[in-house]
Formats: structure tokens, sequence, C-alpha cells
């Protein structure tokens, strides 16, 4: 038995996702995971391409070719201008990859950057790809956004908001939530039997018992005591300038950071190339490459395929753990 192919989106056509599709392929056709891009084949330059009609035959083509499930685009793609003419087809990229997955004809899914004001303009109805995935591949939980590289694993309790909405959105419950739900995905997707996780405090020194701002001791500290009932290993609030040491980071399996930016500048500096974003809490694996469509340099090779290399890489892994440790209710289709 060997493990289905992952499903790779094609993202912001005028976005660099064909190149870095591109440099995955070069990068791990020898020794795999292998996957198949979801794209207009005749848009893709650099490494040779194979057609294929159905997610079976990628396997094996992937050694000598870039498996293509051929998608056209309605207008040709200029490097650069997103049109949101080929909206339709970045989210129909998406739905399939999504429906490959649910069938267990993919492995899983890991999607390209959007651009997400082109798909506005044509209509697109969500904030972003999680929102998007959570209607169509949903469990019933919110979906969790966690960030993944070798030295860290962080998530952000409140992701994009204004930091004065973000603020005024904490609550115990919402800690606890977020907080439960990534305890869960790290047990089913990542092998952690009993999570460590560290919650970061909003104020310096995590609010100096009060003399600093009282949300530490308010609003974290009883959303940790309450996760200490429940069984799970959680602490806090811990002071966020010292979380993310070197010294601080063997002793946590995740950082929950309350606000966007506390989360993600640690990973983000950490690892730039390799960091992956891995959504919790869907019936279907995904992961995405740590970047954005990176309008600037599309076209020009100087897209660094990095960080999707580690979300194919992660994406396989995660599959596999799925199919060897099935969670009830769970899909098992990861196996072909």
């Amino acid at each position: 038995m060997t493990q289905a192919p992952l499903a790779l989106t094609m993202g912001e056509p005028a976005g660099i996702g064909g190149e870095i599709a591109a440099g995955a392929w070069r990068a791990l056709h020898a020794t795999g995971p292998a996957f198949f891009l979801i794209d207009d084949a005749e848009r893709l330059r650099g490494v040779p391409i194979r057609r294929i009609a159905a997610p079976e035959e990628a396997a094996a083509a992937f050694a000598t070719a870039l498996p293509v499930l051929h998608r056209p685009l309605p207008r040709p793609p200029v490097p650069g201008q997103p049109d949101p003419a080929n909206a339709p087809a970045v989210i129909g990229a998406i739905e399939a990859a999504v429906a490959f997955a649910k069938a267990g004809r993919a492995a899983g899914i890991v999607t390209n950057p959007i651009q997400k004001a082109a798909l506005y303009a044509a209509g697109f109805a969500h904030p972003g790809h999680t929102e998007f995935l959570a209607e169509i591949a949903g469990t019933g939980t919110p979906p969790v956004m966690l960030l993944a590289c070798p030295e860290l694993r962080v998530v952000p309790v409140t992701i994009h908001e204004p930091l004065k909405q973000a603020i005024a959105r904490l609550t115990p419950d919402l800690i606890i939530e977020t907080a439960r739900l990534t305890a869960a995905g790290l047990r089913q997707d990542f092998g952690i039997a009993s999570p460590r996780l560290a919650i970061a405090g909003l104020n310096p020194h995590a609010g100096e018992d009060g003399t600093l701002g009282t949300e530490d001791r308010d609003i974290v500290a009883p959303a940790v005591a309450a996760l200490r009932a429940m069984g799970i290993d959680a602490r806090g609030p811990v002071p966020p300038d010292t979380l993310f040491t070197a010294k601080a980071r063997p002793g946590y399996d995740v950082a929950l950071g309350l606000y966007h930016d506390q989360a993600l500048i640690p990973i983000k500096t950490l690892d730039m190339a390799g960091g992956v974003n891995v959504t919790l809490g869907l019936s279907v694996v995904r992961t995405s490459p740590d970047h954005g469509t990176a309008l600037d340099i599309a076209g020009r090779g100087l897209a660094d395929p990095g960080s999707l290399i580690a979300a194919l890489r992660l994406a396989a892994g995660i599959a596999t753990h799925r199919s060897r440790h099935p969670v009830a209710g769970a899909p098992q289709g990861a196996e072909a």
C-alpha cells in the first residue's frame, strides 16, 4: 500500500505559485513526496510537464515530470498583475483538491498563496483560505492556524484583525477553545500524546500582577487554570519577551500568541524560508507555504520554493500519521 499523492493548488496565477511548484518538483522528484498540480499546464515553464487525467496517474509520472491536472485559465496571467477573471479557476482548484482528498484520491492538500483582493473583486465571500476551507472541509469546530518550522510551532489566538479589536475580543473562553483545539490537533496530526502548551502574556512581563495591565491576571490566568483542570498541560501567562528564546523553546510543543504578530514574528524571524502554515481541525490534511503571492518578484526567477517544499513534506507526514492512527470520524482515505 502506498500513500496517495498530494494535491497542490495553483494559487494566484500572477504570483509565484507556478515557479515554486516547479522548484518543489525539482527538489522532490527523486525522493517524494509525490504531488500533482491543479493548474493551467500552458503557463508552466522550467520543468518537464506531464498532463494527467486523474490523481491516480501522478505517482507514475512524478519521477520524470511534474504531473499537472490541466485547468485552463480564462485569461493568460501577467506576472505581478492579478486578474479577477481568473478567480473562478483559482477557487475551482481549491474545491477540486478538497474533493480529491475527501475521496482518498489525494493524501492531503497543499495550497499555493492566493491574492485575496482579486478574489474579492470576483465576489469571493470569505476572508481567506482558512475560512473557505472550513466551509467545504470543516468538522463542525473552528479551524486553528498553526505555523511550524523545525525550531518552533505557534498558534495565534486572534488572527487577521486590528490589534485594538483583537485585544477587545480576548476572553478566557476564546483562549480555552483555541488551546483545546490545538492540543487535539497536535495529538491527531503530529503524534504528540501529551502536548505541552505555553500561552503568552499580553502585557510586558505578563502584567506584573496587574501593575502593567490586568488582562493577564483576569483573562489569561483563568484560561490556563481551566485548561489544566481539563488535563491539558498548559502554562502561562508567560512573559512574551522570553517565551521564544532558544532556552525556552524546548520546554513546550506549541506557543499560543494572543494576537497575530506576537505569534508570527518569532517564527518568521527564525525560519522565513521554511515555515509552514497548517490548518488544524479540518476533515482533510492542509498545509501551505508561510508566505504570500510575492507579486513583486513573480516571473523573475527569484522565488524560493523552500517553504512549499517544507509544506509538502509536512503534509505527507501528517497524512501518514493520520492513516496509521485514525481518529473516530476523521477521513481515512490517505492510502490507495
